[in-house]
């Protein structure tokens, strides 16, 4: 035997008689370090574990086991062994022991080593020797980790101890409440359940110790530091009660007897526990329970007061008529899915019947509920319901009547949508599909409003059934439809009208191809120019154009809506009078959704590109392209707001539609830069047209520059894999017309495209050597106050910046301090202040992910992080009349911040904020308003030390012209009342003088919030109040 280390030995006495626990650690670490071995720390040990003095005896047991703790890999079989038998012996010495020996029997459980039967004698011993009740809770939870860690290791000996196993853990964890050791009680329960344990004659007594429990009432303490929630609690329990179908005869009386209690979580978790137990049972289980359970859950659907609880109640119904649906049946079973649908349609069938009655629509939601959970029970209930419903409509004459019928008839139809036989796909509506098409257009018929919108939505739910319309009656559908879009001026009718035909064009397209779109086309195009007749036609053109588009999903119906949208654009082009600028824009704006919408495959993506997009850009040219002459008349083409509306038709077909997306940006190309019309249809231009070159008569000129918005669609909207032809010579194109065009949106538009372009080009020395190029240009003009270019110049810095703030391009930062510098300059400062807002906010047609563009996380706050500092620097240097651009610059930039930087990050700014409540900008106000009300809700420090300062500004602005101004300051006045009662008490008189005046308010919704406030701030120090 080899002799004891003297270190050894000092550490166990140290340990033992010494009380110094750290020495614990220390020997553990010299057996990892090879210094000594356990079995020489065995010996070391011998006079402490053989003392008379049973603490003396723990302290060795002690050491010995922290130990284990970290060295139990290093353990052979034999030691385990030995030391296995050692710690059993010690199960039976004092019980100040037995804490040392149950933290050395879970190092022992972790070993890899652990013989063959040792489990169940360790089992055995602790079972037996240990009332794991009367121990601490750290002891509890170690009994618990044993039996975790064995029934992962050695599962097969636990199994063959049988229900002695279950015994025995039903006697450890019966009377346990701390719910750190419940949750490892209920993963052994649940591991016992799931994994084939033999319960035996123990079943009950495991449902009882476990569902003692149940429901869960726990509320963790404030700053709880073990995270535990009820939720959590809850989970784990209901996989152990709903495990088993054993369970099911204890299970199911116990919920019912639950939903009778008051506690609306109690109900809640029964009902959700019980929809969870069903997916394990078989009818049998259910048979005898399945009145008593239809009652309860009856009775929460017809007299509920929560949302909650009735879609608990539904899903448990559903859950229930899935398991009885699952049941085999036999010459001699009682058919138990029947026995339920009869209890069920017993109780709310004749409520259907009575549509002023308040119980029609919970016993719709039941019924429904039923339906929806396999096809028997939906053909069940729809061979019941269907045909008195049917007729119980034709017999009624009040509109809200036949209304409150028609929606029950949806309701079932949409129930049973995804209900299909398991031997054909028929609809389980097919026979009654003759009497529900006749009760549907004999409500369109109607001209009562609210039937004609619940018969489109019924409508859509048929069509939605696989199979179930023919040609036919899908026909007669459009017929019906088209004439309320042609007829019925009823705002809420046109909307509906319009969903349910691009629900139906989606399933069933020809029809609309071949009826719909000729009829709208002859409608739009008819000429009625009388007076009395236009404001109608106009709007029947925007339903007609509404409906065009919703109906344009598949390639067949794209291939004959989008010409006749193309058509109104080349109508009012070569005739503007025949349609007005609004209109025109809702012809763009249809195809923009259309390109939104369509399926994306490659006759979609070849007649947008071939045919949409060319005729766009023809026409636009046309148009520009027109000698003005001296007549008022041009067509409404060369409007800004119609080109505006093209730009995202364009640019979605190019982003979203990418088969032939490439070709569309070459061809545009070539056009801006060669005059290449030739794939233009209707080609009747010169041959070299100069779009991106200014002509020598500027005041005609605008009109062709400003389709640079056009290429800026086509080309900023590829996807960065597409290689651009020609970009370089592009780029210095667009360079030059935006520093040298006066037309406004030729100037922004060609900034933006040469933005776009610059966003996604590749990092390297070329991107460099242009930024730098336009940056001493921009420079070059914005330094001379006397140059006429400047605000083009200012234009094109800012989307510079922009693209280049997207994805952290490095020279960014000398774009923002010529920004920066901007703010004190006397004409550009203004609008150097707004432009912050365009660098934080997102872009609608450019520079977006929609687009492609190359857009980094958190952009927003790492701008913000890396020039707060500027601006506060510059707002203390900056004269007085130009503090206020510094402020409404700051504004723009920590409006644009997510909620939660903006918490954070403003007690910094806090003294700049107040000053800039003060500023006579009423947009640089709003957005301070709006940045300080979330900070108010849990207000910092620096904060409550401002409040003189703040109340008073906050109450000044009370009174500003501007409505959303004052609704904005009341409600922060309304928030700052939640402060700590004894730091505002001081301002209540003033705060309920100032909030007199807003009750009178011109708007209600200034006079709401001036109540609301007014109400807390009268509570504040009166009983009652805070």
């Amino acid at each position: 035997m080899a002799a004891e280390s003297p270190l050894l030995l000092s550490l166990v006495e140290e340990f033992v008689s010494g009380l110094q626990d750290s020495k614990a650690k220390d020997t553990a670490t010299g057996v990892k370090d090879g210094q000594f071995t356990v079995l020489q720390l065995v010996e070391a040990l011998g006079q402490s574990l053989t003392s008379s003095q049973p603490h003396t005896r723990a302290r060795g047991v002690q050491l010995l086991s922290e130990v284990l703790q970290d060295n139990h890999g290093v353990l052979t079989e034999r030691e385990v062994e030995l030391l296995l038998a050692f710690y059993e012996n010690r199960l039976k010495d004092h019980y100040v022991i037995t804490p040392p020996v149950l933290r050395g029997l879970l190092a022992l459980t972790k070993s890899r080593k652990l013989p063959p039967g040792s489990a169940v004698s360790m089992l055995r011993s602790v079972f037996q020797d240990v009332h794991v009740q009367s121990l601490m809770l750290a002891e509890r939870a170690c009994v618990y980790n044993v039996l975790i860690n064995l029934m992962e290791s050695r599962e097969d000996e636990l199994k063959g101890l049988g229900a002695d196993f279950v015994f025995g853990f039903v006697q450890s964890m019966d009377g346990e409440r701390d719910p750190r050791n419940l949750l490892l009680a209920f993963q052994i329960a649940r591991n016992i359940v799931l994994r084939g344990y033999s319960m035996g004659k123990f079943t009950e007594e495991l449902f009882e110790v476990t569902s003692c429990y149940f429901p869960i009432d726990f509320s963790p303490p404030p700053n709880d530091p073990h995270g535990i929630t009820k939720e959590e609690l809850i989970q784990a329990l209901r996989a152990v009660l709903t495990g088993t179908p054993k369970f099911a005869e204890f299970l199911l009386p116990l919920i019912i007897e639950k939903l009778d209690s008051d506690v609306q979580s109690a109900k809640l978790d029964s009902l959700q526990t019980l929809a969870a137990s069903v997916g394990q049972y078989e009818h049998r289980d259910l048979a005898e329970f399945l009145e008593g359970l239809w009652s309860s859950l009856r009775r929460e659907v017809f007299q509920t007061s929560s949302e909650k609880i009735e879609a608990a109640a539904l899903a448990a119904v559903t859950a229930l008529t899935s398991c009885l649906s699952r049941s085999v049946l036999n010459s001699d079973s009682e058919d138990s899915l029947s026995s339920f649908l009869d209890l069920v349609l017993r109780d709310c069938k004749h409520h259907l019947f009575e549509p002023d009655l308040k119980l029609v629509w919970p016993s719709t939601k039941l019924l429904q509920a039923a339906c929806s959970a396999s096809f028997r029970a939906a053909h069940s209930i729809t061979s019941a319901v269907v045909p008195p419903l049917v007729e119980q409509y034709n017999s009624r004459t009040q509109c809200s009547h036949r209304r409150t019928l028609l929606e029950v008839a949806q309701r079932f139809i949409q129930s049973t949508a995804s209900c299909l036989s398991v031997d054909h796909d028929e609809s389980l509506f097919s026979a009654y599909k003759d009497s529900l098409c006749s009760l549907v257009f004999s409500a369109l018929s109607e001209s009562n409003s609210s039937l004609q919108i619940t018969a489109a939505s019924v409508l859509t739910s048929l069509a939605q059934q696989p199979g179930l319309l023919q040609d036919s009656d899908i026909e007669l559908a459009v017929d019906h439809l088209t004439r309320l879009l042609l007829t019925d001026e009823d705002e809420r009718v046109s909307v509906a009208v319009v969903e349910c035909a691009g629900a139906l064009a989606e399933q069933h397209p020809a029809a609309f191809v071949t009826k719909l779109i000729p009829t709208l086309k002859k409608e739009m195009f008819s000429d009625r120019r009388e007076s009395s007749e236009l404001r109608s036609h106009h709007a029947v053109r925007q339903r007609c154009l509404s409906a065009l588009a919703a109906v344009s999903v598949r390639a067949s119906v794209v291939m004959e809506s989008a010409p006749v949208l193309l058509d109104v654009l080349c109508s009012a082009h070569a005739d503007p009078d025949r349609f007005s600028v609004d209109e025109v824009v809702r012809a763009c704006l249809s195809l923009q959704r259309i390109a939104e919408r369509v399926q994306d495959g490659e006759d979609t993506s070849r007649c947008f590109h071939d045919v949409i997009v060319p005729r766009l850009l023809s026409l636009a040219l046309q148009a520009a392209m027109q000698s003005d002459g001296s007549s008022d008349r041009h067509s409404p083409l060369v409007e800004e707001e119609v080109l505006s509306a093209m730009v995202p038709v364009i640019s979605t077909a190019c982003s979203r539609l990418q088969t032939f997306a490439e070709q569309t940006a070459s061809r545009a190309v070539s056009l801006f830069l060669d005059g290449d019309v030739s794939f233009l249809p209707d080609n009747s231009f010169p041959p070299r047209v100069q779009l991106l070159q200014q002509q020598q008569e500027e005041d005609s000129s605008w009109r062709q520059t400003q389709l640079v918005c056009l290429l800026m669609a086509c080309v900023c909207s590829l996807p960065h894999s597409v290689a651009l032809s020609q970009e370089e010579r592009l780029l210095l194109e667009l360079e030059e017309l935006s520093c040298s065009c006066r037309h406004p949106l030729s100037y922004t538009s060609a900034a933006k495209c040469f933005a776009g372009l610059v966003n996604k080009k590749p990092q390297g020395p070329s991107l460099d050597s242009l930024i730098q190029g336009v940056i001493k240009r921009v420079s070059g003009e914005l330094d001379r106050p006397s140059s006429p270019l400047r605000t083009q110049a200012f234009t094109l810095l800012i989307w510079v910046a922009k693209a280049l703030l997207l994805r952290y391009h490095p020279l960014f930062s000398a774009l923002t301090d010529k920004l920066f510098s901007l703010l004190d300059d006397a004409l550009l400062g203004p609008m150097a202040a707004d432009s912050f807002s365009l660098l934080m906010s997102d872009s609608a047609d450019v520079l977006n992910r929609g687009c492609h563009a190359d857009v980094r996380i958190m952009y927003r706050q790492r701008f913000f992080s890396e020039n707060s500092a500027k601006l506060v620097e510059g707002f203390n240097a900056a004269p007085q009349e130009k503090k206020a651009n510094y402020l409404k610059a700051l504004s723009n930039i920590v409006n644009k911040l997510p909620k939660q930087v903006q918490v954070s990050e403003l007690p910094a700014l806090l003294s700049l904020l107040l000053e800039a409540l003060t500023c006579p900008d009423e947009g640089v106000q709003l957005s301070t308003l709006s940045c300080l009300q979330p900070v108010l809700i849990n207000p910092p420090q620096v904060l409550i030390q401002q409040l003189e300062a703040l109340v008073s500004r906050l109450l000044a602005l009370i009174g500003s012209p501007a409505m959303k101004i004052r609704v904005a300051s009341i409600r922060c006045v309304l928030a700052l009342s939640c402060f700590p009662a004894h730091e505002v008490l001081p301002f209540r008189s003033r705060v309920l003088r100032a909030l007199a005046p807003p009750l009178d308010d011109r708007k209600r919704l200034v006079r709401r919030e001036a109540v609301q406030a007014r109400a807390e701030w009268f509570l504040l120090g009166s009983p009652g109040g805070r």
